[in-house]
């Protein structure tokens, strides 16, 4: 088994190989702007790293977010085509998923939150870091305070609102190095795992003029 696993739901442009028993290399880089430019030179990179050809690896793990829409976008169609163009299959996991995998919390409940932008977090709660318990969603933090009072929390949205989320833990954003252990640990249990497809939560912020101005040719 070769699992390469990538990531780009949120700033985290982030990929990772994982060989069945371990993960044995990984690349993350913060750039919430720069996803697309980003990601193949990171898949390059941890390849070169391992000392494997891209032909080597045997599934592709993409995170599923939720994220906002382009950055979401660009993990997934890079990892459809690397799944058409191997021959090879390719899952989906949910980005908070993996965030509660990497997190340094013994015992849950706790929640998960990211960034949603709009003065909003992804957020999904866990009994441990493997069972999501409710989720994903998104919302305000204040709207959602009530639900989490007294839980610790992981991610960028908790530390973002500490009003709302007054615990929070590392890590900020998901490793694909996370989410390829899990994936790792899922197949080998004989669990199915979803399918490649996005969890947006709410429609794109770019949107078509409704009214458009006709210009006609003389």
């Amino acid at each position: 088994m070769l699992l390469l696993a990538l990531d780009t739901a949120t700033p985290a442009v982030t990929v990772a190989l994982h060989d069945g028993t371990d993960v044995i290399a990984s690349s993350s880089q913060v750039d919430a702007r720069r996803h697309g430019e980003l990601l193949l030179p990171a898949v390059d990179r941890v390849l070169v790293e391992a000392g494997l050809k891209l032909d080597s690896v045997t599934a592709v793990v993409v995170g599923t977010g939720p994220g906002p829409y382009t950055g979401l976008r660009v993990g997934l169609m890079t990892a459809d085509t690397f799944g058409l163009a191997l021959g090879v299959p390719v899952y989906g996991l949910c980005t908070l998923d993996g965030l509660a995998y990497a997190a340094d919390i013994e015992k849950g409940p706790f929640v998960v939150a990211t960034d949603a932008r709009r003065k909003e977090v992804y957020w999904a709660t866990y009994a441990d870091s493997r069972t999501r318990l409710t989720g994903p969603a998104v919302d305000r933090p204040a709207d959602i305070a009530d639900q989490v009072a007294g839980l610790p929390a992981v991610g960028a949205g908790a530390l973002l609102y500490p009003d709302t989320f007054p615990v929070a833990h590392e890590p900020e954003y998901v490793s694909a190095a996370a989410l390829a252990a899990l994936a790792a640990e899922k197949l080998a249990a004989g669990e199915e795992l979803q399918a490649p497809r996005p969890l947006y939560l709410r429609r794109p912020d770019a949107q078509v003029p409704k009214n458009y101005k006709v210009v006609t040719p003389k």
